[in-house]
């Protein structure tokens, strides 16, 4: 039986991602595109460390989504042919929207390969959707223990906090999001919103 993640850790699980170097419906989230652009199997980590700069310093939305796209592309590369064939396998599930099977297919990625995030924001994503809340933020946990810059693992515990009414945090959250890529599709207006909500307008 999986460990429950129980909500006070909220506060906790964003500490945890501002030290270190984060839904209604999958259209909520940052998404891999269908197709991802082809990059080489170097140096991830310095390869990530480019891109997020790049990210940061992008001029528009169009130079901004084509440097996602190459982040990732980069995610994805697991090094493991068994790997990639149950993330297919996966991919397949989601299209026919059996998601207990590709919860249980991502279970066996994350136990053969516990260091590919994508598997544990995957499979993050498919408990908000089935609103299995506890189980989706340990596995956001493990996202941004591993890499906090994940734009979509903090857009996702910054919706699974509003679902919850926890504004505060939700807050936290998006800003986290949008201080690694600025140009994030619908988190920034979010922030406007709920900062009017938390924090007042300014006078």
């Amino acid at each position: 039986m999986r460990r429950r993640f129980p909500i006070v850790v909220f506060a906790a699980l964003l500490s945890a991602a501002c030290a270190a170097p984060a839904l209604a419906g999958p259209g909520d989230l940052p998404q891999p595109p269908k197709k991802l652009p082809f990059v080489r199997h170097g140096d991830q980590n310095h390869d990530l460390n480019f891109l997020f700069g790049a990210l940061k310093a992008a001029p528009d939305e169009e130079t901004a989504k084509a440097v996602e796209e190459r982040i990732w592309a980069v995610w994805s590369i697991s090094r493991s042919d068994t790997t990639n064939l149950l993330m297919n396998r996966v991919r397949t599930a989601i299209e026919k929207k059996d998601i207990d099977l590709a919860i249980k297919l991502l279970d066996a990625v994350v136990k053969i390969k516990p260091d590919y995030v994508e598997a544990w924001n995957r499979r993050a994503t498919l408990y908000y959707l089935k609103k299995e809340y506890g189980y989706a933020l340990h596995d956001i946990a493990e996202v941004l223990r591993r890499e906090p810059r994940h734009f979509g693992a903090l857009s996702g515990l910054g919706l699974i906090l509003q679902d919850v009414g926890d504004d505060k945090h939700a807050l936290e959250a998006y800003r986290k999001a949008v201080a690694v890529y600025p140009r994030l599709q619908r988190i920034p207006e979010l922030v406007k919103t709920l900062s009017e909500k938390v924090e007042g307008r300014n006078i």
